[in-house]
């Protein structure tokens, strides 16, 4: 059985660790609010712009093509993973790292290469038998996205997209923020940019006429590099707030967590104490009797 002071170390030790995760709740929960309201900000843009974009390209299918729109085979896919450079976040990274991994077994007789943005990821799939197109880390351990950073990672991935033409598509998984305890792993194809032949092009106006102020070349040659840019930083966005939203109820847990334990310990040490408390009465008792 522990001693007294062994009950009481762990206590102190316990209420220490209970002090951090209530701090880190607290950081998780500002920083929380400044990356929802970028995302609240940022959501619609990004939807409307690829659900415009989508039928548009789907109009002008036959008299216009470009290098983000062209489809190839389907053989050879790079996936771009956005994940946390931080751990003590819940099942966030597990979660996408499960997608991610789901993914490439569904679809192992094609040859997969990642890119993935941030440290989580890239430390799990270092040691799997995947290669890197590039990695990007340290860009939203801070709690914020830079819209040049994203750039940055769009240009990229369109310059290797237009140059290398054994890469067939690229897909995007990243976690979409719903709820401070809900968030949604997405997988959605990045390139090239899907042509809405659905439903949806009615809702844009698949009857309507368009009258173009430049040539369509010219104005998709524009809007669809801004597009995947676009997507990237609204993933970036995404990922940003769904880990603080997980590291704050991962951290709420662990401090309730934390009472309970020190509740328990405390009942333990109490026992203990009144434990001592009768083997010394005992003792006196018994040396009295038998003087």
């Amino acid at each position: 059985m522990a001693s007294l002071l062994d009950m009481r170390r762990r206590i102190k030790s316990v209420k220490n660790t209970q002090q951090i995760t209530k701090a880190m709740k607290m950081v998780a929960a500002a920083k929380l609010k400044r990356a929802q309201d970028r995302v609240t900000a940022a959501r619609p843009y990004a939807v409307k712009m690829g659900e415009v974009l989508s039928g548009l390209s789907a109009k002008v299918a036959g008299d216009f093509s470009h290098p983000l729109l062209s489809e190839r085979g389907d053989e050879n896919y790079l996936v771009v993973l956005v994940t946390a450079d931080k751990g003590l976040c819940g099942g966030f990274n597990a979660n996408l790292v499960k997608a991610t991994t789901k993914f490439l077994k569904e679809h192992s007789s094609k040859e997969a290469s990642l890119l993935p943005i941030g440290r989580k990821g890239r430390d799990f799939f270092k040691t799997r038998d995947i290669g890197f197109l590039e990695e990007y880390v340290g860009l939203t351990g801070k709690g914020q996205v830079q819209l040049s950073d994203a750039r940055e990672i769009a240009e990229f991935i369109i310059k290797t997209f237009v140059e290398d033409e054994s890469i067939d598509k690229i897909f995007l998984v990243f976690t979409e923020f719903r709820t401070v305890i809900a968030q949604d792993v997405r997988l959605e194809q990045l390139l090239p940019i899907p042509r809405d032949d659905s439903e949806k092009e009615e809702q844009v106006g698949s009857d309507a006429e368009y009258i173009y102020e430049q040539p369509p070349a010219e104005i998709f040659g524009k809007l669809l590099p801004k597009q995947v840019e676009t997507q990237i930083y609204r993933a970036m966005l995404e990922s940003v707030a769904s880990e603080q939203g997980s590291r704050m109820t991962a951290m709420d847990s662990a401090s309730k967590n934390a009472g309970e334990l020190i509740d328990t310990l405390t009942l333990n040490m109490n026992r203990i104490r009144q434990a001592d408390i009768t083997n010394e009465i005992i003792e006196v008792v018994s040396g009295a009797a038998a003087q």
